[in-house]
């Protein structure tokens, strides 16, 4: 008795994966719920596990292949069956041994770019376009049509199942003028290849995270304003109660926790920042679902501190920690990444000065935090001290949020973290 191995619910708005990594091969035996194959989605990276004890009997996607959600990915039989070759390989023909009947001819081996082995998602584009996949050159593992190779051949038109050479030329059809303000396309700079240069794929995450950051500015009439913060109180408190605070709870207290509690009462008094536009409503949320923007090996991921208004600082602490360990090594959960209302980015960790961040969809804020940097400023008295300060810059959609909104929200987040007290009462 065999079992099939299948792409599992990739999550909210995610239909498709990519084949990372293939743990185990062929005739290999495994336990159940042992990770078996790795997904990389536009997301996160995920392991796929097995769903009974036995041996691996056929892996039907190879590595570099996109699969969507309910795909086979595999057969898992009982651990004394003999496992089969790989539908996602050539298989080798057996060697004549002495007294052996005489083997049949070598099947054709599959041809990669052949229909019949197109993923779903390429196929789709190739029937909808009336496309060729003999005529698409392919970029994947073991030259397999990958879904951009179809999309570009598609957007070109050059890999049509018509053969140009057959069919004569169109008549031209007059254009009228453009007008006066349009901008003819540029043409595509050539490219140039140089033994010097490494040219990697981009992953599903990067390329997910480049065009959610696009749309948002093509979409949102984005604004950035600016403030400052010193953060001499903010240091003295975490100097003053740094030890004991990691003695009691097991993390440090660290600066994240009082922009997230500042941010999430500075939310509260303008609730504008926390909203969203669906279609031609506003959405004011009453909850504070904090997204804390992490670097991972793969790319940006922002992770949420769901319901963070109610949390203390230690537990808004050690969830920023498993955060960042969990980005790390590749196990942060999809459901994890949903749902947030406003976003938090500190680039001061990298030595940013000063930035203008991105809005995060369908978020309508985003405060950027940056370096803190000793510069004299002019004290209340008139005399001049050197002072810890940080440049702050909260990132806002225009057709939701008015500038009054956001300049009112942004300076009491300043007031909050310059008296930290103020917060801290109420946790």
């Amino acid at each position: 008795m065999s079992t099939q191995i299948k792409v599992p619910a990739l999550g909210e708005s995610v239909s498709e994966a990519t084949i990372a990594k293939w743990l185990k091969k062929v005739g290999d035996g495994v336990a159940a719920d042992e990770p078996l194959v790795e997904l990389e989605t536009d997301k996160v990276t995920l392991e796929v596990n097995a769903p009974v004890a036995g041996t691996l009997l056929d892996i039907a996607v190879p590595e570099g292949a996109e699969v969507e959600v309910g795909a086979l990915l595999g057969v898992i039989g009982e651990a004394d069956a003999a496992a089969r070759p790989s539908t996602a390989e050539a298989a080798s023909p057996p060697d004549d041994g002495p007294g052996t009947a005489e083997a049949p001819p070598p099947a054709e081996p599959p041809r990669p770019r052949a229909e019949g082995v197109l993923s779903p998602a390429v196929r789709r584009i190739v029937e909808e376009n009336d496309l060729d996949p003999e005529r698409i050159p392919g970029t994947g593992k073991g030259g397999r049509i990958t879904k951009e190779d179809a999309l570009a051949a598609a957007a070109s038109g050059g890999a049509r199942r018509e053969d140009p050479a057959a069919v004569p030329a169109p008549a031209p059809t007059p254009v009228p003028a453009p007008v006066q303000d349009a901008e003819p396309a540029a043409p595509a700079a050539p490219t140039f290849d140089d033994p010097r240069e490494e040219r990697v794929r981009m992953t599903r995450l990067r390329k997910m995270v480049a065009t959610r950051l696009k749309a948002a500015q093509a979409t949102a009439a984005m604004l950035t304003t600016f403030n400052e913060v010193d953060m001499t109180e903010a240091i003295a408190l975490r100097n003053r109660y740094n030890d004991l605070f990691e003695k009691r709870h097991g993390v440090k207290l660290g600066f994240m926790s009082i922009f997230v509690r500042a941010v999430c009462a500075a939310l509260v008094e303008w609730p504008a920042v926390n909203a969203e536009i669906r279609g031609d409503d506003i959405v004011y949320k009453n909850h504070y679902d904090i997204a804390v923007a992490v670097g991972s090996p793969q790319g940006l991921v922002v992770p949420v501190i769901r319901d963070a208004d109610q949390m203390s600082f230690d537990a808004i602490e050690a969830r920023i920690k498993d955060f960042g360990l969990r980005a790390r090594n590749g196990t942060l959960k999809i459901e994890e990444m949903q749902g947030g209302t406003f976003t938090i980015s500190n680039g001061g960790i990298f030595g940013s000065l000063l930035s203008t961040p991105i809005l995060n969809p369908p978020q309508s804020g985003i405060l950027g935090m940056h370096k803190m940097q000793m510069r004299p400023m002019v004290m209340p008295d008139g005399t001049i001290a050197a002072r810890p300060m940080m440049y702050l810059a909260l990132s806002y959609d225009h057709r939701i949020i008015d500038g009054r909104e956001a300049v009112s929200f942004l300076v009491r987040v300043k007031e909050c973290v310059e008296d930290p007290n103020r917060i801290m009462l109420v946790t």
